[in-house]
């Protein structure tokens, strides 16, 4: 075979033919160890994720990503717009986390964490396999003409397929929207609130197209992670590889025979039976090596492992190892790749750690009102006119909140009651006077240092401008 033969597998990917259309891709059911352990983790996310927006931590919702009122809660820690720079090195901490995990063992968050695999391997397709069998099955069905078992076993798979998708749809609606918006707009019904219920549905529509449809499309072709590990791994980064050293040897893989010294023969541990492509999900042939479309399930691990021990030679012909260590047996090391990647993730949980401690519950600010200059009032006294934003991250209600000048000698005076109430996770507006004697003001901008008191006890401090006479000398 001629080494344009043999890299013919660059050129296309498994769910595309020679005509450019769609291949669709049966893998068969895998079984062994490590799927054992995936099913565990992924029963353990599902939990995670269908719990999260209804889990509450004082108050607040355990996980919640509402864009629209731009109010976040990340492990029942409310970020308001405020509070953004915080939920940007949050993103930031999560992507250099994914990088130094993908530099050192691949695409491993793919197979094992994604929710996309999570949902597919052991939702959908488990589902499947349910109703139309395994891989020989599902191949013949489809070829099948549409008699009365074919349309049964469609509609009831098709059926289940959507009821999942709206559950799910229903889910993401409660982290964008909040639960208990989401359980309001229950109890009202579903034509009470349409403009919810189209966009709902639209999601439904999608979803049900990538988990019926689309598919494993989504990681070799949609997802930008898949092309961004080509350049983040290297020749120490452990992923799903194939050993071609013990597998090839001298005289390259070949069909297994009963009683045959395979060591004496100069053939390799690979018997060529096919399977690991069979399991794949992604259709690919792991023996060509490291490719993009490999998602680290480990399925061609637990069918190679179940194969070997058939045939009475060693399990690990495909395992997780490095480059490095197949070619050259050396042993997983932390390179100054992962070093450099380690410090900076470090540094940023740091920082995030520390402006976390210094976030206030109740924040402030207060703005002279545009366009207004100073007012002389009796004496020397000059006065300003502010509006005041107090926002209120809690879920108590801060009552008798009132302002007081530290940096000064001088009064505020509210427009209206006398104190003010910030409603839990909400906000209070409005305007005050603060007057200050003109002989303690040194310039046409002075700073001037407000304290934020409920009671006795302050709670905030903020500085404003407050505008006075031009001092000419």
């Amino acid at each position: 075979m001629s080494s344009q033969e043999k890299e013919v597998f660059r050129d296309s990917i498994g769910t595309i033919n020679e005509d450019g259309k769609r291949q669709w891709i049966y893998p068969k059911k895998p079984e062994g160890k490590f799927y054992d352990k995936r099913k565990w983790v992924s029963y353990f996310l599902l939990i995670f994720l269908f719990a999260a927006p209804f889990v509450k931590i004082n108050g607040n919702q355990f996980l919640m990503f509402n864009v629209l009122e731009r109010r976040f809660n990340i492990f029942g820690f409310p970020f308001w717009p405020q509070d953004f720079h915080l939920f940007v090195i949050s993103m930031i901490i999560g992507v250099v986390f994914i990088t130094l995990f993908t530099v050192a063992f691949g695409r491993i968050f793919c197979g094992w964490i994604c929710p996309q695999t999570i949902f597919l391997e052991m939702v959908f397709r488990r589902i499947e396999y349910w109703i139309d069998g395994d891989r020989g099955k599902q191949m013949r069905l489809a070829k099948q003409k549409w008699n009365g078992e074919k349309i049964r076993k469609r509609l009831l798979k098709w059926t289940i397929f959507f009821i999942i998708s709206f559950l799910i749809s229903n889910v993401f609606l409660a982290f964008i929207i909040g639960s208990d918006r989401l359980l309001a707009y229950m109890q009202d019904g579903p034509l009470e609130h349409t403009g919810t219920l189209i966009p709902l549905l639209i999601f439904t529509a999608v979803f049900y197209f990538v988990f019926a449809w689309f598919r494993e499309q989504v990681c070799i072709i949609a997802c930008p992670y898949g092309r961004l590990q080509g350049v983040l791994l290297d020749n120490k980064s452990i992923v799903v590889a194939y050993d071609y050293v013990r597998g090839e040897k001298e005289e390259g893989r070949a069909k297994f025979r009963k009683n045959e010294d395979r060591e004496a023969s100069g053939k390799g541990d690979c018997i060529d039976c096919g399977h690991c492509v069979h399991v794949c999900p992604t259709g690919i042939d792991i023996r060509n090596g490291t490719q993009l479309e490999c998602v680290n399930c480990t399925a061609c691990i637990d069918v190679c492992d179940a194969m070997m021990e058939k045939v009475n030679l060693p399990t690990g012909l495909i395992r997780y190892a490095s480059e490095s260590n197949i070619a050259e047996k050396e042993k997983f090391k932390f390179s100054p790749r992962m070093k450099g990647y380690t410090a900076v993730l470090g540094i940023l949980i740091a920082v995030l750690i520390g402006m976390l401690f210094l976030r206030n519950d109740l924040e402030a600010r207060i703005l002279r009102l545009p366009g207004q200059l100073y007012e002389h009032k009796e004496g020397t006294m000059l006065s300003n006119v502010f509006t005041y934003k107090i926002v209120n991250k809690t879920n108590v209600d801060y009552k008798n909140v009132t302002f007081h000048v530290k940096s000064h000698k001088g009064t505020v005076k509210l427009v209206g009651d006398p104190t003010i109430t910030v409603p839990a996770q909400g906000i209070a507006e409005g305007t005050v006077f603060i007057e200050i004697d003109g002989v303690l003001i040194k310039s046409d901008k002075e700073k001037i240092l407000i304290e934020v008191k409920r009671g006795d006890l302050v709670i905030e401090t903020t500085t404003t401008t407050f505008k006075g006479p031009r001092k000419f000398r």
